[in-house]
Order: C-alpha cells, then sequence, then structure tokens
C-alpha cells in the first residue's frame, strides 16, 4: 500500500562533506513530489533560511525524518522519533554508518521504495526505557555506566527479574539492544544479534574477574543496576549522547520501551550485506 507522506523533517551533521548541495538536492527533490519540507535550525542555517526548527520539536510535526549525517546524528533523534511513531530514514555521510545505512547514490530509490509501500523496507527496533532517580529516559542503541577518565574500577550490583546476578568488578556495564550490540557493545567483545533477535546484551567493560562474560538474555527481561562504589566519577550515559552522574547506591532499572522505532532500510542490501561491507568481511587479501 502507497504511503501518504505529507511533510518530511531534516536533521543533518552540520560539518559533514558537501552538506549543502545534498541538502539542497534533496529539498528540490522532495518539492517535486510535492512534500514538505521542515529543516531542524542549522539545516536552515547552512542554506541561509530563517525558518528552522529546534531539532527537538521536528518529528512531532511530520510523517517522515531524513537524517543527513553519522550514527550519533540518527541517534539524537532516534528516541524522539519513536515517540512520535515517525520512520526515519539515515543517510550515511559518516564513516561507519550501520544506523545512517543509505549512501547518498540511494536516497532517492530508497525513498521510493518507502512511499510505494515495498516489503523489506521497513525495520522495527526496539528501544530501552531506563529509570533512574525519578526520571525516564528512552534510547535505542545502550545504556552505559561506566567510571570517569581518572576514577579506579567500580563496583555494580546487578538483578535480572528481582534475581541477584552479580556484583560486578569493572570499568562498567553495557546494556545494548540488539541494534546496539554493533556499537559500543562489541568494543568491549559483545556478540552480534540481528535487529528482529528479542534479546538484550550484558557487556562489561574491563571486568576484573575474567569469567563474567558478555551475556544474552530476554528482552523481556527487567533489570536493575546499582552503583556499589562511593567517591569515584561514574556517568550514566544513554546512545552516547545524554548522560547524567551518578554517587553511591543510585539504581537504574532497564526494560523494553512500549514503542519501536521504524528504520527505513535500502532495497539494495540486507543486514548480513551491512556487516560485510561495514566490518570489511568480504575483504580479499
Amino acid at each position: 500500500m502507497k504511503r501518504k507522506i505529507e511533510t518530511v523533517g531534516i536533521v543533518i551533521k552540520p560539518h559533514a562533506p558537501n552538506i549543502e548541495s545534498i541538502l539542497r538536492d534533496l529539498m528540490q527533490n522532495l518539492e517535486k513530489r510535492r512534500i514538505g519540507c521542515l529543516l531542524e535550525d542549522v539545516a536552515a542555517r547552512k542554506l541561509l533560511l530563517k525558518d528552522g526548527l529546534p531539532r527537538e520539536e521536528l518529528p512531532a510535526r511530520v510523517d517522515l525524518m531524513i537524517v543527513l549525517g553519522g550514527d550519533g546524528t540518527l541517534l539524537s533523534i532516534a528516541h524522539l522519533a519513536a515517540q512520535s511513531h515517525v520512520p526515519v530514514l539515515g543517510v550515511n555521510l559518516g564513516r561507519l554508518g550501520f544506523l545512517t545505512e543509505v549512501p547518498t547514490d540511494e536516497i532517492y530509490i530508497t525513498l521510493d521504495s518507502f512511499i510505494q509501500g515495498k516489503n523489506g523496507v521497513l525495520s522495527p527496533r526496539r528501544l530501552l526505557e531506563a529509570r533512574c532517580r525519578g526520571k525516564t529516559y528512552y534510547c535505542l542503541n545502550d545504556v552505559v555506566i561506566n567510571k570517569g577518565a581518572v576514577a579506579r574500577m567500580i563496583q555494580i550490583g546487578i538483578w535480572i527479574d528481582d534475581k541477584e546476578i552479580a556484583a560486578l568488578k569493572a570499568d562498567g556495564l553495557i546494556v545494548a539492544t540488539p541494534t546496539g550490540s554493533t556499537g559500543y557493545s562489541l568494543s568491549a567483545q559483545g556478540p552480534i544479534v540481528q535487529p528482529y533477535v528479542p534479546a538484550l546484551v550484558l557487556a562489561p567493560i574491563c571486568p576484573h574477574t575474567l569469567s563474567f562474560r558478555p551475556m544474552i538474555i530476554s528482552l523481556n527481561s527487567r533489570i536493575r543496576i546499582q552503583l556499589l562504589t562511593a567517591g569515584e566519577e561514574v556517568y550514566l550515559t544513554l546512545d552516547g549522547q545524554r548522560g547524567i552522574s551518578l554517587g553511591k547506591n543510585d539504581v537504574v532499572e532497564i526494560e523494553k520501551a512500549a514503542f519501536e522505532l521504524s528504520l527505513i532500510s535500502s532495497p539494495k542490501r540486507n543486514y548480513f550485506d551491512l556487516l560485510k561491507e561495514k566490518l570489511g568481511w568480504a575483504a580479499t587479501p
């Protein structure tokens, strides 16, 4: 079934190469399709326009978000787009780009496939809900508890579904979605998990006990983490974008969010093609 798209919101990585020409070309293409555009304020300024909006306001006012940049740019808007049930098309203007997977020469074939309602273009991605000190946060990739640059090793209590699992001594702990399994968790020796697998990854960061290995647990699990260390710089970081400092006995509760992000994929490649391309698996000696 053909999708009706009336307004597209566009966010950008301001210092990406050729961003002005790519943005201008995209707007002209959307205009030919009789689709309106709302630009974030930094994107509007790139084209000397005055009608830009704060990035955070865009998802609630559009039918589709297009991200011109890298994964960090997409992560900054993903949780807001998911809450507004707005799909996101990520165009890779960075280096790696697991989330912003669509290259610039495939923008319009991907947009056409999405609008025409073709199967396999939308990839649902589960988010995490994290609660700490009475506040709730949402993230697409991961929730991370880690020490500051000059802090010593920290100790973390871990409960899964109200059962105590461990008192981990390490530099920190990553709780990642399947989407986030190719992010920070991968650098911490965590497994790669296909996006549609109903699972979460718990990956320790430089654990003192070598027997504490990365774990895959059910997506329906409820995770409780308590900081047991005092006097150190410790932070709770969400998607590498937002964060707060933690003190001794602070508790972070994590579970799946009640909503998903609809990520638009290029019709020219599947998930394993993406892994081969981004991780160099297809490289020949």
